[in-house]
């Protein structure tokens, strides 16, 4: 049987943080080494110029820092096949063809795109590229026949764009050319829309209240201990409140078995008044350190090779192309525009 195949990637638009470890990138790694899947991962810098389209700069220097980030994190190019966005032109011209088969009305009531044109602060100046790229995402998706994509659950509606677009296509064209893909979501909901240090929305790159994966020590100890915990715990034994408190919800994320029994514990203490926050945070510390240290040593071994990390790229782009070619040519056939063929 043919394996399914997994299609998943990031916006290069900075370094990527611990929402995006624990949200997908965590999962991806896992799924890569069960060798049950054909993996194809991908650095969607034509989608950050969306945003982005005055300062490429940013995108060119944050395509080498999200590789490293994901060579650090366990993304293996033996395993998976790892590329950029841009350099596979198919996935443009597929886009073209999609276009035709989406109303302006649907995009627009798209809740992601909704979300995030707010967040932005577009206003009525909303760039077109921005407004379409559910389109794009459904090319990437479908120039690889992709039949899972890991996303949080936030993207879920651009999974439904996606599939709708395979649908219209497939009965407008009375073709069986693109699958329908269908989301693969955090088990953890905690870790699935992981907040912001502040404990506002979610971690972010652009409201800088996020830890990366390529902090240092001295720069993770300083982060986690300006977290935000409850206001009204001022004194050591006043009772405080875990819900909405950032340390208590990142403990709940990347504590492990071993750590349940204190969390629960330290938890209960909290509540009935007896520990301060310095303490909880300094545990927090320890685990996030567990974790993230591997990640930032292999991080900085890469780094002295970025040849190597750019030839890694180069190679992953050339083998994409090759079977998102053959994905266009298979559409082009059944819209009946393969005129010299």
């Amino acid at each position: 049987m043919t394996k399914p195949t997994i299609l998943t990637g990031d916006r290069p638009t900075g370094k990527l943080h611990i929402g995006h470890y624990v949200g997908s990138l965590q999962n991806r790694v896992k799924m890569q080494n069960e060798g049950k899947y054909n993996m194809f991962v991908f650095l969607a810098d034509q989608q950050a110029l969306t945003d982005h389209a005055k300062e490429p700069e940013k995108i060119i220097q944050s395509v080498g820092d999200v590789a490293l980030d994901y060579l650090a994190a366990g993304l293996d190019p033996e395993k998976s096949t790892i590329f950029i966005q841009s350099q596979i032109p198919e996935l443009a011209e597929l886009s073209m063809y999609y276009m035709n088969l989406v109303s302006l009305a649907r995009l627009e009531r798209n809740p992601t795109v909704k979300t995030e044109i707010a967040q932005k602060g577009f206003g009525e100046s909303i760039p077109a590229g921005f407004l379409v790229y559910p389109v794009s995402q459904a090319a990437d998706i479908t120039a690889f026949k992709a039949t899972h994509v890991p996303v949080g659950n936030d993207q879920k509606p651009m999974i439904e764009q996606t599939r709708e677009i395979v649908r219209s296509f497939n009965n407008a064209y009375h073709a069986d050319v693109l699958v329908e893909p269908e989301g693969i979501y955090p088990e953890n909901e905690a870790a699935g829309r992981l907040p912001g240090l502040d404990g506002n929305a979610k971690m972010s790159k652009s409201l800088n209240n996020g830890i990366f994966l390529a902090d240092d020590l001295d720069t993770l100890k300083k982060k986690v201990m300006s977290m935000y915990t409850d206001p009204d715990h001022i004194k050591v034994e006043d009772p405080g409140k875990i819900e909405g408190n950032m340390v208590f919800h990142y403990l709940d994320v990347f504590g492990n078995a071993d750590d349940a029994a204190t969390i629960a514990e330290m938890k209960a203490q909290y509540q009935a008044g007896g520990l301060g926050d310095v303490k909880t945070k300094r545990y927090l510390l320890e685990v996030l350190d567990r974790e993230l240290s591997p990640i930032r040593e292999r991080r900085i071994e890469f780094a002295k090779n970025m040849d190597y990390v750019y030839d890694m790229l180069k190679q992953g782009s050339l083998k994409a192309e090759a079977v998102a070619s053959q994905t266009l040519d298979e559409v082009k056939f059944a819209m009946g525009i393969n005129y010299f063929k």
